[in-house]
């Protein structure tokens, strides 16, 4: 600390004592009342000094910001509180929501999106096999016509729909590699490119 602080400190101390002081011989009838709202408001001064210092950290878990979008090129991804990434995707012209997951080979798509986006996942061919963590299940190969994530839309992109149950989509290594960076700090995934 520095010289300045700690006389700011000394300040802040003498005032506070000063005006409980001033409280105090006030309301010395009725002590125990005076101090009991005392206390509520000392409370309240550290609980409003508490908000203030953890502000950007309750902002964060809060109110989590999805993605940012920068002007150099890049995706800002804040880790959630479960520790993933997720990304909200338009696939030919629907909101997807994704998680971020480096295992997977491809876009996997749940049955359910798979519909939302125009496929019919009665119409599909599930002729491939996925080595999960719930075991083998079948998928189907597909190609979305669009995939846009921010300023980046590409075209043509294989995909796949899960034949089993799955909670959400992945996106894959096939759709990250189109990125020229992807990078994890401070609790943030940044894709670049």
């Amino acid at each position: 600390m520095s010289s300045d602080q700690i006389a700011q400190m000394i300040y802040l101390g003498l005032l506070v004592t000063v005006i409980a002081g001033y409280f105090l011989m006030q309301n010395r009838l009725r002590l125990g009342k005076t101090l009991q709202m005392a206390g509520i408001w000392v409370l309240i001064f550290i609980g409003a000094i508490a908000g203030i210092g953890l502000w950007d950290d309750i902002r964060g878990t809060v109110l989590p910001q999805q993605s940012a979008y920068l002007e150099n090129g890049e995706v800002v991804v804040p880790r959630a509180r479960d520790g993933h990434y997720y990304l909200n995707i338009n696939i030919n012209g629907e909101t997807v929501d994704f998680v971020v997951d480096t295992g997977a080979t491809d876009i996997v798509l749940t049955r359910e999106d798979a519909t939302r986006v125009g496929l019919d996942p009665e119409d599909l061919n599930f002729l491939g096999r996925a080595m999960t963590a719930n075991g083998v299940v079948e998928t189907a190969m597909v190609r979305l016509d669009e995939v846009a994530l921010g300023p980046f839309t590409d075209r043509a992109v294989r995909a796949s729909v899960n034949g089993g149950e799955m909670s959400q989509s992945l996106l894959g290594m096939s759709y990250l590699q189109r990125f020229d960076s992807i990078q994890i700090a401070d609790n943030q995934l940044i894709l670049t490119r």
